[in-house]
């Protein structure tokens, strides 16, 4: 690939920033554009829509047999609406909020964006804490948190016995499998009241919640983000500035879980935002998933597509072995958007390249920082020469603030979009926040070029990760995950680092299923207790480990032994969390065992090292 391949002219806003150094080190960099086109609520748009396009799909999903189940602006609005009826007569409030079980649906948002338009706050709560937790903890300690008025699962056979398991006091409302629970069928929120639906929306301001989206429980048990308002018509704002494109209708097909801050607000508020079409893509970018998704976007062609960095790799993939797809998909994509994870440099190529095969151009690849507390966005990166590892600059109206914290500068963020705090929780709302407002991400950021600022920020690691080894010397543990995986492709997911106050350091491997066997096709399955003890796969991540160590520039990068880990993380115990990630500190405690056995002075046979 050169770089005279042309790229699909997509509109882009300005990303220049201007800087205010201090001598204590600290600097503050901001956007030097005002923020502007911030709808008053963020169901505002879809009146609009709903009133200029009635006709065109706001949503659409699979049906059992096959075909698109679809509803226009006008439909919507209607159903959205006597479904917000339904919610004002049974006084639901901030007192009594709504909890949603479910996955991605057509009901799920009609009554999440009922909620919203309302003034009723709604929380989307991982599928994962009913469908795979086995204890049940963390979907007690979110209710009990929340104390919702009304419950909503879809399906009251797949949710019932975690609903039975913790007992809430709510009001239950399912589609189907509800007889057990005493649950009221969905069809039944069905009230015609377009006088207090108007007068409550009316009545909805900057302050009022919309909805609250918890963490993934990363650090310990999860935080309920307040979302405000404000926050998310100011965040959706900024995203159009810096992505000028979705302020024309756009078409999506996503998969991204609407408990999680990127597909909930990015994706369901670009679409009402833009009058676009969000095309519900019940997929996965899992081995036995993943197939849906495909199915999907060989019908559908995406103006802009988002995802995880997995979700892409397996894209690549199968987009270089199946024309029909490339042409569908390449055909009208203008974006493509990441988030959750740095896309792997190899993976960022192969699009490119693929692209260009197929429609004679490359198409933009952007992303950014965020967090659930961010609404999500706090930087973005559109412009020049973008490589993996870049967050861009600040967004417009967002005001970042670097405080040197030993060696790094540790990113803190103040703005519109970030949350006035957690649900309930005053004092860990005090602890997020430091003397001047900023809120503290715990991430830490760094200079692309230091001689010019203009090229924007690189993600520089979890500040909170971070260690000591026995001589002193820090350990960067999310750069040297980062390294470890690119170095260790195509094998490697994640990497638990071990080390803090010892002399070297050892990592816990957690093995990519789908890349191990496209290497040895006579693994007989995925599991990683099979893949923990396949000969030929642990001789050439031994190789790799030696590649590594050859690489290290000294005993803060270089890893001295591995250990594959031989069974799934547990979301019981903390060590991952609802969205996939690691979580180190859990998963150390978790493993101590293996850790153990990593330093031991006659390591076990599980223990794999360098020549």
């Amino acid at each position: 690939m050169t770089d005279a391949m042309r790229e699909r002219a997509v509109e882009l806003g300005p990303q220049d920033v201007t800087l205010d150094r201090h001598k204590n080190g600290i600097i503050y960099a901001k956007s030097p554009h005002a923020l502007a086109n911030v709808p008053r609520t963020i169901t505002t748009p879809l009146l609009k829509w709903a009133k200029e396009t009635p006709d065109a799909v706001i949503v659409a999903r699979r049906g059992a047999g096959g075909e698109w189940r679809k509803l226009t602006y006008a439909q919507f609005l209607d159903r959205m609406e006597r479904i917000a009826a339904a919610l004002l007569a049974r006084g639901l409030s901030e007192d009594r909020p709504i909890a949603i079980l479910s996955g991605n649906s057509i009901e799920h948002l009609l009554l999440l964006v009922a909620c919203m338009h309302v003034g009723i706050p709604v929380a989307p709560i991982s599928t994962a804490y009913s469908l795979v937790s086995s204890d049940y903890g963390k979907l007690r300690y979110v209710l009990d948190l929340l104390t919702p008025g009304l419950i909503f699962a879809d399906d009251g056979g797949a949710y019932g016995k975690a609903i039975k398991a913790v007992a809430p006091k709510a009001e239950i409302v399912t589609l189907t499998g509800g007889a057990d629970l005493g649950a009221t069928d969905f069809a039944a929120l069905d009230v015609d009241a377009r006088d207090k639906v108007a007068a409550a929306h009316e009545a909805v301001g900057p302050d009022t919640i919309a909805k609250v989206l918890f963490t993934s429980g990363s650090t310990g048990m999860p935080k309920g983000v307040i979302n405000s308002q404000r926050m998310i018509c100011a965040d959706i704002a900024q995203a159009a500035f810096a992505m000028a494109e979705i302020n024309k209708p756009q078409v999506l097909v996503d998969w991204l879980p609407w408990n999680h801050t990127f597909g909930s607000n990015q994706n369901i508020h670009l679409t009402l935002y833009s009058g676009g079409a969000l095309y519900i893509d019940d997929g996965k970018p899992t081995p036995n998933g993943f197939e849906a998704t495909i199915r999907n976007l060989k019908e559908i062609a995406p103006t802009c597509y988002f995802n995880v960095p997995k979700g892409f790799e397996l894209l690549a993939h199968r987009l270089a072995e199946d024309e029909q797809l490339r042409k569908n998909f390449f055909s009208r994509v203008k974006f493509f958007m990441y988030a959750g994870a740095s896309l792997p440099q190899h993976v960022w190529d192969a699009l490119e390249r693929l692209a260009f095969e197929t429609i004679g151009e490359k198409i933009r690849i952007v992303t950014g920082l965020g967090a659930t507390e961010t609404g999500p966005s706090v930087t973005f990166v559109t412009r020049g020469e973008v490589k993996a590892g870049m967050i861009g600059n600040p967004i417009p109206g967002c005001e970042i603030k670097l405080v040197p914290n030993v060696g790094k500068l540790e990113l803190r963020v103040r703005g519109p979009n970030i949350t006035p705090g957690y649900w309930r929780q005053p004092e860990a709302t005090a602890a997020a926040f430091d003397e001047e407002g900023f809120y503290k991400m715990g991430d830490a950021i760094r200079f692309v070029d230091a001689d010019n600022p203009q090229k924007g920020f690189a993600f520089d690691g979890r500040v909170s990760e971070d260690f000591k080894l026995m001589t002193g010397t820090w350990v960067s543990v999310g750069n040297l995950r980062a390294s470890m995986i690119a170095t260790f492709a195509p094998f490697l997911r994640d990497a638990v680092i071990a080390g803090h106050d010892r002399e070297e350091l050892t990592a816990i491997l957690l093995l990519d299923p789908d890349g191990c066997r496209a290497k040895f096709s006579d693994l007989p399955n995925a599991e990683p207790a099979t893949l923990a003890a396949h000969d030929g796969l642990r001789a050439a991540l031994a190789e790799k480990l030696k590649l590594f160590q050859t690489n290290s520039t000294g005993s803060s990068t270089r890893v001295s032994r591995i250990v594959i880990l031989d069974e799934h993380p547990s979301i019981d115990h903390g060590e991952v969390t609802d969205k996939g990630s690691i979580n180190q500190r859990a998963a150390l405690a978790h493993r101590a065992y293996l850790v153990q056995e990593l330093y031991g002075e006659k390591p076990s046979g599980r223990v794999i090292a360098a020549g």
